[in-house]
């Protein structure tokens, strides 16, 4: 006699296996993942044999490009912090906030060539540039500011699409405006006194003024921005909004105050990192923050979103990527892999797949795959030179981006996000 569970098994059929289940996408993943780990380890052996044959970088070159990288990584650190502070109070991404360190910096300008006209840019440089700063500061401030008020505020309780594309709507219109106002040409800062400019040695390496100027701002500034955030009572209400919005009005913190605020630290440092470009780039134009801006975003996610201090480690290793990426491991993939390492390569990676058939574990795949891929490229004589390699500094930074993410999709540091967004 068939009894009830019985029925039940032949109406449902057999369970299914738990057998191998093939994924195109998790294959492109551990393709790309492959490939990734294949061409790094090439490129920095490469740069490794390079340099030890006479054919690569000097020493002093590698120096240059640490310092130059650490100077433009502070200024993405600054603006990155913009992004993510909007993003762990409102959930969105302030695409406008490129736009206002442009108008920090040409605002700036204005006041800079006025004082060089004048005179007083030479000869009070220190005084001078303080005044380019504050101007830089409240014009950043008071542009994020009237952003948050004039666009974003009306949306509060829109769908995130809609603020979303609102911000790249202000985007263009700051642009379109900024150039009506100014005109489009490109506009050069008055040059930095020569006691500024020139190299200072430390430790035995020669640092530009500049750079150290760019650094001791920002250290200033970050300090500045984790004590306001972590011991103020303002910074305890912004990050209990970030948490939860409702449960903060609730504890009669005025939401809307804090927001406002939000806004405007972000574009205080958007108005620091602006005259951060001024002193390493004197170069301002109503275009220039488009693409600062994109790297700022890419900093942020690369830290790891809403995280402050994973903002400004982003901005310092997005700003390595741009300087070293390209020539060590770009460069790198001229050197030809030796046959006796090659043949290395390719028996630790056998050995590798072998152990990864017992063992299943994910990461042994890969390492196995890059190893097997540099042996054939030892074996096979490969060597590939790319031209131009000073050019695809943003190719790389945007690359390095997409390789975090797929190792580690939350940044390096973890998203800090409210409550609705972890939801």
């Amino acid at each position: 006699m068939t009894t009830e569970t019985d029925m039940t098994a032949v109406t449902r059929g057999p369970a299914p296996s738990a057998g191998f289940r093939y994924s195109w996408t998790d294959s492109f993943l551990w393709s790309i993942r492959v490939m990734a780990l294949f061409f790094i380890a090439w490129g920095l052996l490469g740069a490794i044999g390079l340099s030890l044959s006479g054919d690569g970088l000097s020493a002093d070159a590698w120096k240059q490009l640490v310092i130059a990288g650490l100077a433009q990584g502070s200024m993405y650190g600054l603006l990155a912090l913009g992004y993510s502070m909007v993003y762990g109070v409102l959930g969105f991404i302030n695409f406008a906030h490129g736009e206002v360190f442009m108008v920090g910096a040409m605002v700036g300008f204005f006041a800079a060539d006025a004082m060089a006209r004048s005179g007083f840019w030479e000869a009070n440089f220190v005084f001078a540039i303080l005044i380019v700063l504050v101007i830089a500061i409240f014009s950043s401030t008071f542009t994020a500011v009237l952003i948050e008020k004039v666009a974003y505020r009306p949306l509060r309780n829109a769908p995130r699409l809609i603020p979303l594309i609102t911000s790249i709507g202000i985007s263009f219109f700051i642009q379109n405006a900024m150039a009506l106002l100014v005109g489009p040409a490109f506009r050069t800062y008055p040059a930095a006194p020569s006691w500024l400019s020139d190299p200072i040695s430390l430790f035995g390496i020669d640092v530009p003024g500049t750079a150290i100027a760019v650094f001791v701002i920002t250290l200033i500034s970050m300090v500045g921005l984790w004590l306001f955030v972590e011991r103020s009572a303002t910074g305890r209400a912004m990050r209990a909004v970030a948490e939860d919005k409702e449960i903060a009005a609730l504890m009669g913190i005025n939401v809307d105050r804090v927001v406002v605020i939000t806004f405007a630290v972000g574009g205080a440092m958007a108005g620091v990192a602006a005259i951060l470009w001024a002193i390493m780039f004197r170069g301002v134009s109503f275009f220039i923050g488009f693409l600062p801006g994109i790297k700022a975003f890419t900093a942020a996610v690369l830290g790891g979103i809403g995280n402050i201090v994973g903002a400004m480690v982003g901005g310092l290793l997005l700003g390595l990527f741009e300087g070293l990426g390209p020539n060590i491991v770009l460069r790198g993939l001229s050197w030809q892999v030796p046959l006796l390492l090659g043949i290395t390569f390719l028996v630790v990676g056998v050995i590798g797949a072998l152990v990864y058939v017992r063992k299943k574990h994910s990461g042994l795949l890969v390492f196995s795959a890059s190893a097997v891929l540099l042996g054939l490229a030892g074996i096979a004589g490969w060597t590939i030179a790319i031209p131009g390699l000073t050019q695809l500094k943003d190719v790389f930074g945007f690359a390095a981006l997409v390789l975090v993410l797929i190792f580690k999709p939350s940044g390096l540091f973890g998203e800090h996000l409210s409550k609705d967004d972890r939801a």
